[in-house]
Protein backbone atom coordinates (compact mmCIF):
# COMPACT_ATOMS: atom_id res chain seq x y z
CA UNK A 1 0.00 0.00 0.00
CA UNK A 2 1.69 3.61 -0.64
CA UNK A 3 3.17 5.03 2.43
CA UNK A 4 1.17 8.74 1.77
CA UNK A 5 -2.37 6.49 1.55
CA UNK A 6 -1.47 5.02 4.69
CA UNK A 7 -0.27 8.25 6.28
CA UNK A 8 -3.28 9.66 5.64
CA UNK A 9 -5.60 6.58 6.77
CA UNK A 10 -3.97 6.84 9.87
CA UNK A 11 -3.86 10.74 10.44
CA UNK A 12 -7.95 10.68 9.45
CA UNK A 13 -8.29 8.10 12.91
CA UNK A 14 -5.86 10.78 14.44
CA UNK A 15 -8.27 13.70 13.97
CA UNK A 16 -11.32 11.67 14.55
CA UNK A 17 -9.83 11.30 18.75
CA UNK A 18 -10.65 14.38 20.01
CA UNK A 19 -14.31 14.20 19.41
CA UNK A 20 -14.57 10.42 19.49
CA UNK A 21 -17.74 8.66 18.18
CA UNK A 22 -17.18 5.58 20.98
CA UNK A 23 -17.16 8.08 24.18
CA UNK A 24 -20.58 6.84 24.88
CA UNK A 25 -20.97 3.52 26.31
CA UNK A 26 -24.17 3.40 24.07
CA UNK A 27 -22.05 3.88 20.67
CA UNK A 28 -19.92 1.63 21.47
CA UNK A 29 -23.15 -1.32 22.20
CA UNK A 30 -24.17 -0.29 18.91
CA UNK A 31 -20.97 -0.87 16.82
CA UNK A 32 -20.62 -4.30 18.80
CA UNK A 33 -23.84 -5.31 17.49
CA UNK A 34 -23.35 -4.21 14.21
CA UNK A 35 -19.94 -6.06 14.79
CA UNK A 36 -21.40 -9.22 15.79
CA UNK A 37 -24.53 -9.20 12.76
CA UNK A 38 -21.95 -8.62 10.07
CA UNK A 39 -19.90 -11.56 11.35
CA UNK A 40 -22.66 -14.02 10.94
CA UNK A 41 -23.57 -12.79 7.57
CA UNK A 42 -20.40 -12.87 6.16
CA UNK A 43 -19.56 -16.25 8.24
CA UNK A 44 -19.25 -18.18 4.79
CA UNK A 45 -16.72 -16.06 3.49
CA UNK A 46 -14.44 -16.07 6.70
CA UNK A 47 -14.87 -19.89 6.45
CA UNK A 48 -13.54 -19.74 2.70
CA UNK A 49 -10.94 -17.31 3.72
CA UNK A 50 -9.30 -19.89 6.83
CA UNK A 51 -9.54 -22.99 4.09
CA UNK A 52 -8.08 -20.92 1.30
CA UNK A 53 -4.88 -19.66 4.02
CA UNK A 54 -5.05 -22.65 6.39
CA UNK A 55 -6.58 -25.49 5.12
CA UNK A 56 -9.57 -24.95 8.07
CA UNK A 57 -12.84 -26.63 8.07
CA UNK A 58 -15.40 -24.64 8.84
CA UNK A 59 -16.23 -26.65 11.85
CA UNK A 60 -12.62 -25.96 12.89
CA UNK A 61 -13.33 -22.36 11.41
CA UNK A 62 -15.97 -21.68 13.94
CA UNK A 63 -14.99 -23.10 16.99
CA UNK A 64 -11.23 -21.73 16.66
CA UNK A 65 -12.01 -18.55 15.55
CA UNK A 66 -15.27 -17.30 14.89
CA UNK A 67 -17.18 -18.56 17.21
CA UNK A 68 -14.76 -17.58 20.15
CA UNK A 69 -14.93 -14.05 18.53
CA UNK A 70 -19.09 -13.91 18.54
CA UNK A 71 -18.73 -14.93 22.64
CA UNK A 72 -16.01 -12.33 23.34
CA UNK A 73 -18.86 -9.83 21.40
CA UNK A 74 -21.03 -11.37 23.13
CA UNK A 75 -19.63 -10.46 26.66
CA UNK A 76 -18.70 -7.13 26.13
CA UNK A 77 -21.85 -6.01 25.16
CA UNK A 78 -23.50 -7.09 28.14
CA UNK A 79 -20.74 -5.86 30.48
CA UNK A 80 -19.93 -2.56 28.38
CA UNK A 81 -21.82 -0.10 30.74
CA UNK A 82 -20.94 -1.88 33.73
CA UNK A 83 -17.17 -1.37 32.77
CA UNK A 84 -17.49 1.58 31.95
CA UNK A 85 -19.36 4.11 34.87
CA UNK A 86 -16.98 5.70 37.31
CA UNK A 87 -16.08 3.82 40.03
CA UNK A 88 -15.97 5.20 43.50
CA UNK A 89 -13.32 4.48 46.34
CA UNK A 90 -12.54 5.03 49.66
CA UNK A 91 -11.38 8.70 50.82
CA UNK A 92 -9.12 8.83 53.58
CA UNK A 93 -10.47 11.26 56.97
CA UNK A 94 -7.23 13.47 56.46
CA UNK A 95 -8.79 14.46 53.09
CA UNK A 96 -12.17 15.08 54.52
CA UNK A 97 -14.50 16.52 53.10
CA UNK A 98 -14.05 15.13 49.42
CA UNK A 99 -14.89 12.21 46.87
CA UNK A 100 -12.55 10.11 44.98
CA UNK A 101 -13.13 8.06 41.95
CA UNK A 102 -11.30 6.54 39.19
CA UNK A 103 -12.78 7.19 35.40
CA UNK A 104 -12.45 5.07 33.17
CA UNK A 105 -10.92 6.68 30.06
CA UNK A 106 -9.85 5.25 26.31
CA UNK A 107 -5.99 5.80 25.11
CA UNK A 108 -7.04 7.04 21.91
CA UNK A 109 -5.55 5.73 18.64
CA UNK A 110 -4.82 2.01 19.66
CA UNK A 111 -2.32 0.07 16.93
CA UNK A 112 -3.67 -3.65 16.17
CA UNK A 113 -1.35 -6.15 15.12
CA UNK A 114 -2.44 -9.22 14.20
CA UNK A 115 -0.51 -12.87 13.08
CA UNK A 116 -1.14 -15.25 10.72
CA UNK A 117 -2.58 -18.77 12.87
CA UNK A 118 -5.34 -17.13 13.77
CA UNK A 119 -5.99 -14.43 11.71
CA UNK A 120 -9.60 -13.76 12.34
CA UNK A 121 -9.88 -14.42 15.92
CA UNK A 122 -6.25 -12.84 16.68
CA UNK A 123 -7.55 -9.39 14.78
CA UNK A 124 -10.58 -8.86 15.58
CA UNK A 125 -10.84 -9.89 19.25
CA UNK A 126 -8.28 -7.49 20.20
CA UNK A 127 -10.48 -4.66 18.90
CA UNK A 128 -13.55 -5.79 20.18
CA UNK A 129 -12.03 -4.98 23.63
CA UNK A 130 -10.55 -1.63 22.21
CA UNK A 131 -13.83 -0.57 20.90
CA UNK A 132 -15.21 -1.71 24.20
CA UNK A 133 -12.88 0.74 25.85
CA UNK A 134 -13.86 3.53 23.72
CA UNK A 135 -10.71 3.47 21.35
CA UNK A 136 -10.47 4.11 17.81
CA UNK A 137 -8.40 1.46 15.59
CA UNK A 138 -5.49 0.90 12.88
CA UNK A 139 -5.07 -2.94 12.08
CA UNK A 140 -2.74 -3.76 10.37
CA UNK A 141 -3.50 -8.14 9.50
CA UNK A 142 -0.35 -10.02 8.32
CA UNK A 143 0.28 -10.68 4.94
CA UNK A 144 0.68 -14.20 5.33
CA UNK A 145 -2.58 -15.16 5.22
CA UNK A 146 -3.93 -12.45 2.32
CA UNK A 147 -7.69 -13.92 2.09
CA UNK A 148 -8.61 -13.47 5.46
CA UNK A 149 -6.81 -9.95 5.64
CA UNK A 150 -8.86 -8.66 2.85
CA UNK A 151 -12.58 -10.48 4.31
CA UNK A 152 -10.93 -8.50 7.61
CA UNK A 153 -10.76 -5.22 5.24
CA UNK A 154 -13.96 -5.87 3.92
CA UNK A 155 -15.58 -6.78 7.92
CA UNK A 156 -14.51 -3.34 9.12
CA UNK A 157 -15.37 -1.10 5.97
CA UNK A 158 -18.97 -2.82 6.11
CA UNK A 159 -19.26 -1.86 10.45
CA UNK A 160 -17.02 1.39 10.83
CA UNK A 161 -16.07 4.49 9.28
CA UNK A 162 -12.69 4.78 7.93
CA UNK A 163 -12.04 7.13 11.04
CA UNK A 164 -13.15 5.28 13.39
CA UNK A 165 -11.54 1.74 12.18
CA UNK A 166 -8.95 1.25 9.31
CA UNK A 167 -6.99 -1.44 7.59
CA UNK A 168 -3.28 -1.37 6.73
CA UNK A 169 -2.94 -3.98 4.31
CA UNK A 170 0.59 -5.15 3.40
CA UNK A 171 3.80 -6.57 4.84
CA UNK A 172 6.92 -5.68 6.53
CA UNK A 173 7.51 -2.24 4.99
CA UNK A 174 3.71 -1.45 5.83
CA UNK A 175 4.15 -2.16 9.44
CA UNK A 176 7.76 -0.79 9.87
CA UNK A 177 5.70 2.59 8.68
CA UNK A 178 3.00 2.13 11.23
CA UNK A 179 5.10 1.66 14.43
CA UNK A 180 6.94 5.10 13.43
CA UNK A 181 3.94 6.75 13.89
CA UNK A 182 2.69 7.91 17.31
CA UNK A 183 0.18 5.96 18.05
CA UNK A 184 -1.44 5.72 21.98
CA UNK A 185 -1.32 2.10 22.33
CA UNK A 186 -0.01 -0.80 20.58
CA UNK A 187 -1.33 -4.48 20.64
CA UNK A 188 0.79 -7.05 19.10
CA UNK A 189 0.41 -10.80 18.46
CA UNK A 190 3.56 -12.32 16.80
CA UNK A 191 6.79 -13.77 17.24
CA UNK A 192 9.22 -12.94 19.96
CA UNK A 193 11.92 -11.65 17.74
CA UNK A 194 9.45 -9.06 16.26
CA UNK A 195 8.22 -8.28 19.87
CA UNK A 196 11.67 -6.69 20.31
CA UNK A 197 11.54 -4.52 17.47
CA UNK A 198 7.90 -3.44 18.33
CA UNK A 199 8.64 -2.69 21.88
CA UNK A 200 11.65 -0.70 21.07
CA UNK A 201 9.67 1.35 18.22
CA UNK A 202 6.97 2.12 21.27
CA UNK A 203 9.49 3.36 23.31
CA UNK A 204 10.20 5.80 21.09
CA UNK A 205 7.06 7.69 21.31
CA UNK A 206 6.44 6.49 25.28
CA UNK A 207 3.47 4.54 23.81
CA UNK A 208 2.10 1.47 25.91
CA UNK A 209 2.08 -2.47 24.37
CA UNK A 210 0.42 -5.24 24.85
CA UNK A 211 2.62 -8.37 23.64
CA UNK A 212 0.99 -11.20 23.33
CA UNK A 213 3.99 -13.79 22.31
CA UNK A 214 4.58 -17.53 22.39
CA UNK A 215 7.14 -19.81 23.71
CA UNK A 216 8.05 -23.45 24.98
CA UNK A 217 4.74 -24.57 26.92
CA UNK A 218 5.32 -27.86 28.21
CA UNK A 219 3.29 -30.23 28.93
CA UNK A 220 3.37 -32.33 32.07
CA UNK A 221 1.89 -35.78 32.56
CA UNK A 222 2.95 -37.82 35.96
CA UNK A 223 2.11 -41.46 36.81
CA UNK A 224 -1.00 -40.70 38.89
CA UNK A 225 -2.70 -39.21 35.82
CA UNK A 226 -5.72 -40.31 33.70
CA UNK A 227 -3.60 -41.87 30.60
CA UNK A 228 -6.72 -41.89 28.56
CA UNK A 229 -8.27 -38.95 28.94
CA UNK A 230 -5.04 -36.87 29.10
CA UNK A 231 -3.82 -38.47 25.62
CA UNK A 232 -7.14 -37.30 24.24
CA UNK A 233 -6.89 -33.57 25.25
CA UNK A 234 -3.48 -33.31 24.60
CA UNK A 235 -4.10 -34.57 20.81
CA UNK A 236 -6.99 -32.28 20.85
CA UNK A 237 -4.93 -29.15 22.16
CA UNK A 238 -1.46 -29.80 19.74
CA UNK A 239 -2.61 -30.55 16.76
CA UNK A 240 -5.39 -28.19 16.37
CA UNK A 241 -4.73 -25.88 13.15
CA UNK A 242 -1.97 -28.06 13.05
CA UNK A 243 0.11 -26.99 15.66
CA UNK A 244 0.02 -24.02 14.29
CA UNK A 245 -1.60 -22.34 17.77
CA UNK A 246 0.64 -19.89 20.40
CA UNK A 247 -0.59 -22.05 23.61
CA UNK A 248 -0.45 -25.75 21.99
CA UNK A 249 1.55 -28.12 24.35
CA UNK A 250 4.64 -27.65 22.95
CA UNK A 251 6.72 -30.61 24.28
CA UNK A 252 5.56 -33.54 26.90
CA UNK A 253 7.14 -34.13 29.99
CA UNK A 254 6.23 -37.23 31.80
CA UNK A 255 6.97 -39.99 34.11
CA UNK A 256 9.08 -42.79 32.86
CA UNK A 257 6.75 -45.37 34.44
CA UNK A 258 3.60 -43.97 32.12
CA UNK A 259 6.08 -43.45 28.98
CA UNK A 260 4.83 -46.22 27.19
CA UNK A 261 1.96 -45.86 27.94
CA UNK A 262 1.49 -42.10 27.06
CA UNK A 263 2.60 -42.70 23.85
CA UNK A 264 0.24 -45.54 22.59
CA UNK A 265 -2.77 -43.78 23.45
CA UNK A 266 -1.52 -40.33 21.90
CA UNK A 267 -0.97 -42.75 18.94
CA UNK A 268 -4.41 -44.13 19.12
CA UNK A 269 -5.99 -40.62 19.30
CA UNK A 270 -4.07 -39.41 16.46
CA UNK A 271 -5.80 -42.08 14.59
CA UNK A 272 -9.62 -41.86 15.99
CA UNK A 273 -9.07 -37.89 15.81
CA UNK A 274 -7.75 -37.70 12.31
CA UNK A 275 -7.86 -40.64 10.77
CA UNK A 276 -4.88 -43.44 9.76
CA UNK A 277 -4.34 -40.73 6.70
CA UNK A 278 -4.32 -37.25 7.77
CA UNK A 279 -2.46 -36.02 5.13
CA UNK A 280 -5.37 -37.01 3.06
CA UNK A 281 -8.21 -35.68 5.60
CA UNK A 282 -9.93 -32.88 4.07
CA UNK A 283 -10.53 -31.12 7.57
CA UNK A 284 -6.72 -31.31 8.41
CA UNK A 285 -5.09 -27.91 8.35
CA UNK A 286 -1.77 -27.03 6.02
CA UNK A 287 0.84 -25.44 7.25
CA UNK A 288 0.76 -21.62 6.30
CA UNK A 289 3.61 -21.65 3.56
CA UNK A 290 6.83 -23.27 2.21
CA UNK A 291 8.72 -21.63 4.70
CA UNK A 292 7.15 -23.34 7.73
CA UNK A 293 6.56 -25.89 6.06
CA UNK A 294 10.93 -26.36 5.29
CA UNK A 295 11.39 -25.68 9.28
CA UNK A 296 9.24 -28.39 10.05
CA UNK A 297 10.92 -30.61 8.04
CA UNK A 298 14.35 -30.18 9.94
CA UNK A 299 13.04 -31.35 12.87
CA UNK A 300 11.62 -35.22 11.45
CA UNK A 301 14.90 -37.39 11.94
CA UNK A 302 14.33 -41.21 11.02
CA UNK A 303 15.81 -42.46 14.41
CA UNK A 304 13.42 -40.63 16.69
CA UNK A 305 10.38 -40.44 14.94
CA UNK A 306 7.84 -42.61 17.01
CA UNK A 307 5.08 -42.09 15.55
CA UNK A 308 3.61 -40.16 11.65
CA UNK A 309 6.44 -38.35 10.16
CA UNK A 310 5.00 -38.34 6.13
CA UNK A 311 4.21 -35.06 4.70
CA UNK A 312 3.10 -33.84 1.14
CA UNK A 313 5.35 -30.72 0.17
CA UNK A 314 2.06 -30.07 -2.59
CA UNK A 315 -0.38 -29.69 -0.03
CA UNK A 316 2.09 -28.40 2.87
CA UNK A 317 1.14 -31.21 5.53
CA UNK A 318 3.33 -32.86 7.77
CA UNK A 319 1.00 -35.47 9.70
CA UNK A 320 1.00 -35.52 13.53
CA UNK A 321 4.03 -36.59 14.36
CA UNK A 322 5.86 -37.77 17.92
CA UNK A 323 9.24 -37.70 18.75
CA UNK A 324 11.38 -39.37 20.95
CA UNK A 325 13.51 -36.54 22.35
CA UNK A 326 16.01 -35.01 24.55
CA UNK A 327 15.77 -31.31 25.90
CA UNK A 328 19.64 -31.91 23.79
CA UNK A 329 17.39 -32.14 20.28
CA UNK A 330 17.45 -29.46 17.94
CA UNK A 331 13.69 -29.56 18.11
CA UNK A 332 13.88 -28.35 21.61
CA UNK A 333 15.66 -25.28 21.49
CA UNK A 334 12.82 -22.81 20.03
CA UNK A 335 9.05 -23.00 19.89
CA UNK A 336 7.67 -25.67 17.29
CA UNK A 337 4.72 -24.30 15.94
CA UNK A 338 4.02 -27.25 14.01
CA UNK A 339 2.30 -30.33 14.18
CA UNK A 340 5.52 -32.11 15.58
CA UNK A 341 5.30 -33.47 19.44
CA UNK A 342 8.65 -34.46 21.41
CA UNK A 343 8.31 -36.64 24.50
CA UNK A 344 11.10 -36.41 27.41
CA UNK A 345 10.56 -38.38 30.47
CA UNK A 346 11.38 -37.93 34.28
CA UNK A 347 12.09 -39.75 36.80
CA UNK A 348 10.63 -37.06 39.61
CA UNK A 349 8.52 -33.80 39.70
CA UNK A 350 11.27 -31.93 41.02
CA UNK A 351 13.81 -32.87 38.40
CA UNK A 352 10.96 -31.61 36.09
CA UNK A 353 10.20 -28.46 37.19
CA UNK A 354 14.00 -27.40 37.55
CA UNK A 355 14.42 -28.15 33.91
CA UNK A 356 11.19 -26.52 32.89
CA UNK A 357 12.68 -23.74 34.85
CA UNK A 358 15.79 -23.51 32.87
CA UNK A 359 13.84 -22.30 29.45
CA UNK A 360 12.04 -18.89 29.44
CA UNK A 361 9.32 -18.31 30.76
CA UNK A 362 6.05 -20.00 28.54
CA UNK A 363 3.02 -18.76 27.15
CA UNK A 364 1.44 -21.94 28.75
CA UNK A 365 1.83 -24.50 30.66
CA UNK A 366 -0.24 -27.71 31.05
CA UNK A 367 -0.05 -30.56 33.98
CA UNK A 368 -1.83 -34.00 34.10
CA UNK A 369 -2.10 -35.35 37.33
CA UNK A 370 -4.63 -36.91 39.71
CA UNK A 371 -2.49 -35.57 42.60
CA UNK A 372 -3.13 -32.23 43.89
CA UNK A 373 0.26 -32.06 45.78
CA UNK A 374 1.72 -32.44 42.14
CA UNK A 375 -0.46 -29.78 40.77
CA UNK A 376 -0.14 -27.76 43.06
CA UNK A 377 3.54 -28.18 43.16
CA UNK A 378 4.02 -27.52 39.43
CA UNK A 379 1.78 -24.10 39.65
CA UNK A 380 3.11 -22.57 42.34
CA UNK A 381 6.80 -23.20 41.29
CA UNK A 382 6.65 -22.59 37.32
CA UNK A 383 6.35 -18.95 35.66
CA UNK A 384 3.95 -18.75 32.99
CA UNK A 385 1.35 -17.18 31.41
CA UNK A 386 -1.70 -19.14 31.95
CA UNK A 387 -2.45 -22.64 31.52
CA UNK A 388 -4.90 -26.17 32.45
CA UNK A 389 -5.05 -28.64 35.45
CA UNK A 390 -5.75 -32.11 33.09
CA UNK A 391 -6.55 -29.92 30.10
CA UNK A 392 -5.31 -28.05 27.37
CA UNK A 393 -5.66 -24.62 25.82
CA UNK A 394 -9.64 -24.18 26.95
CA UNK A 395 -7.98 -21.22 29.57
CA UNK A 396 -8.50 -19.30 26.42
CA UNK A 397 -11.77 -19.86 25.54
CA UNK A 398 -13.11 -18.42 29.08
CA UNK A 399 -14.08 -14.95 29.12
CA UNK A 400 -14.00 -14.27 32.36
CA UNK A 401 -10.43 -14.96 32.05
CA UNK A 402 -7.60 -12.89 31.15
CA UNK A 403 -4.98 -14.44 28.68
CA UNK A 404 -1.41 -13.12 28.38
CA UNK A 405 2.04 -14.09 29.23
CA UNK A 406 5.08 -13.38 31.34
CA UNK A 407 8.24 -11.53 30.16
CA UNK A 408 9.78 -13.70 26.99
CA UNK A 409 6.16 -14.80 26.37
CA UNK A 410 4.53 -11.77 26.30
CA UNK A 411 3.60 -8.55 28.28
CA UNK A 412 -0.04 -7.61 29.41
CA UNK A 413 -3.13 -9.34 28.94
CA UNK A 414 -6.79 -9.45 27.34
CA UNK A 415 -10.38 -10.97 26.92
CA UNK A 416 -13.24 -9.90 28.77
CA UNK A 417 -13.02 -7.58 31.75
CA UNK A 418 -9.01 -7.68 31.77
CA UNK A 419 -9.19 -6.61 27.70
CA UNK A 420 -11.13 -3.59 28.72
CA UNK A 421 -8.68 -2.57 31.08
CA UNK A 422 -6.16 -3.36 29.10
CA UNK A 423 -7.16 -0.43 26.33
CA UNK A 424 -8.46 1.70 29.54
CA UNK A 425 -6.28 4.77 31.26
CA UNK A 426 -8.19 5.31 34.79
CA UNK A 427 -8.02 8.46 35.70
CA UNK A 428 -7.84 9.06 39.66
CA UNK A 429 -9.26 11.95 40.72
CA UNK A 430 -10.21 13.64 44.07
CA UNK A 431 -13.17 16.23 44.36
CA UNK A 432 -12.55 18.23 47.25
CA UNK A 433 -15.40 20.13 48.69
CA UNK A 434 -14.96 24.11 49.43
CA UNK A 435 -17.07 24.18 52.06
CA UNK A 436 -14.68 23.19 54.74
CA UNK A 437 -10.62 23.93 54.34
CA UNK A 438 -8.49 21.90 56.68
CA UNK A 439 -5.40 24.04 57.96
CA UNK A 440 -3.17 21.82 58.74
CA UNK A 441 -1.31 20.65 55.95
CA UNK A 442 -0.65 24.52 55.56
CA UNK A 443 2.62 26.53 56.67
CA UNK A 444 3.58 27.54 59.21
CA UNK A 445 3.58 23.86 60.33
CA UNK A 446 3.95 23.63 64.33
CA UNK A 447 3.86 21.13 66.98
CA UNK A 448 -0.45 21.06 66.89
CA UNK A 449 -0.47 20.98 63.12
CA UNK A 450 2.17 18.10 63.60
CA UNK A 451 0.65 15.83 66.03
CA UNK A 452 -2.33 15.76 63.85
CA UNK A 453 -0.90 14.96 60.77
CA UNK A 454 1.07 12.40 62.53
CA UNK A 455 -2.39 10.92 63.97
CA UNK A 456 -4.13 10.75 60.53
CA UNK A 457 -0.52 9.71 58.33
CA UNK A 458 0.34 6.55 59.88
Amino acid sequence: MDSELILSKVENVRKNVEINPFKDYKKRIEKLKLLYTNIKLMENEINEALYKDLNKSKEESYMTEIGLTLNEISYMIKHCKKFSKIKKVRTPLSQFPAKSYEMPCPYGMVLIISPWNYPFMLTIEPLVDAITAGNLAVIKPSELSPNVSNVVQKLIMKTFKENEVCTILGGKEECSLLLDQDFDYIFYTGSTRVGKIVMQKASEHFTPVTLELGGKSPCIVDETANIKLAAKRIVFGKFLNAGQTCVAPDYIYCSKNIKDELIHEIERQIVLQYSVTPLTNPSYPKLINEKQFNNMLKFLEKDKILFGGKYNKDSLKIEPTLLSSSFEDAVMQDEIFGPILPIVSFDNLDEAIKQINMYSKPLALYIFSNSKQNQNKVLNRCDFGGGCVNETIMHIANGNLGFGGIKQSGIGAYHGKVGFETFTHYKSIVDKSNLIDMPMRYQPIGKIKDFIIRMFLK
